[in-house]
């Protein structure tokens, strides 16, 4: 059975930090791209930042500069360091494995108050 289990979330003032962390089991996890994803009320989910098996890492273009998505396969947790947090990054935040299937986690809250 899949697990994908994020933490780190909170509430946080405007220019502040959060890491977001995402602890994963069931899966081949070394061989998943791993991603983060946001949701704010009323909007579609969006992919913030990927990183590949081979270590290939994509953000959007709204937190380049900003965050900094990472991995530890001996770990099996992907991390998600974010930095000059916004207002507009108030969102729940998922973890989503994917490789033959895609997987999600249950989703953290970040509120970032201005």
């Amino acid at each position: 059975q899949v697990h994908l289990v994020e933490s780190g979330g909170g509430l946080v003032q405007a220019g502040g930090s959060l890491r977001l962390s995402c602890a994963a089991s069931g899966i081949i996890f070394r061989l998943n791209t791993m991603g983060w994803y946001r949701q704010a009320p009323g909007k579609q989910r969006e992919l913030v930042a990927s990183i590949s098996s081979g270590g290939s890492i994509n953000y959007a273009d709204s937190v380049k500069g900003r965050f900094t998505i990472s991995r530890d396969n001996a770990k099996n947790t992907v991390y998600l360091q974010m930095n000059s947090l916004k207002p507009e990054d108030t969102a729940v935040y998922y973890c989503n494995a994917d490789l033959w299937h895609a997987y999600w986690g249950q989703g953290t809250q970040v509120t970032v108050s201005s």
